[in-house]
This record gives structure tokens, sequence and C-alpha cells, in this order.
């Protein structure tokens, strides 16, 4: 079973940028990828990103084109670059595991969740 770790969270002003990283351990990365969600206060958990063991992505519209994920193989580490950030994007940032064939945006498809880091943009 992969175990996960999230870091690299912070408070930024709007239109700064942070990279988060998430450190995969144990059987390593999933045959079928790495995701990355989010949750704000009184919100539900909504998918960010995820990139396939292929190396093929795919972001939420909220964040295309502002947020890239990639992946060093050799570090067993997934990153999430986020760029001009926003208000919006204030939330915990969960990295997970894809454990199955089923929606990419379904946080039940996903195992093995880490502890979550805090992302705070606010002037």
């Amino acid at each position: 079973q992969e175990q996960v770790v999230e870091s690299g969270g912070g408070l930024v002003q709007p239109g700064d940028s942070l990279r988060l990283s998430c450190a995969a351990s144990g059987r390593t990365f999933s045959v079928y990828g790495m995701g990355w969600f989010r949750q704000a206060p009184g919100k539900e958990r909504e998918f960010v990103a995820i990139i396939w063991s292929g190396g093929r992505t795919y972001y939420a519209d909220s964040v295309k084109g502002r947020f890239t994920i990639s992946r060093d193989s050799a570090k067993n580490t997934v990153y999430l670059q986020m760029n001009s950030l926003k208000p919006d994007d204030t939330a915990v940032y969960y990295c997970a595991v894809k454990s199955n064939s089923g929606s990419i945006h379904d946080p039940i498809n996903y195992g093995s969740w880490g502890q979550g880091t805090q992302v705070t943009v606010s002037s």
C-alpha cells in the first residue's frame, strides 16, 4: 500500500505561485496514476488534476492554464505547480493514488490519501 505525504502549502497573495509536492512510498505510483484534490471549508472535496502512469495529464476547468501537474519518478514524487493563484484557490490540497478505473473526479476512486497541505490566497 502506498503512502503519500503532501508539502509546500502556505499563505500567498493573489497572483503568486506555489509548488506543492507529494512524496509517495511503499508500492510507489499506482498503475492508474496520481491525483490532486482540494477541499475548502464547508465544501466538498473537488478534483484538481491527475497524472496517469503513462504521463498524460488532465485538469479541472477551474485550474486549467494556471496549474501544472508533473512527476519525478526517480524521487517517487508528484508536483502541483500553481501559478496566478486566486482567493478561490484557498483550500486544503490533498494528494491521492488512483486505485481503480472509475471516474477521475470522484474521490471514492482514490486511495492512500495524504494528510493535506493548506493553501491560503489572501491579500
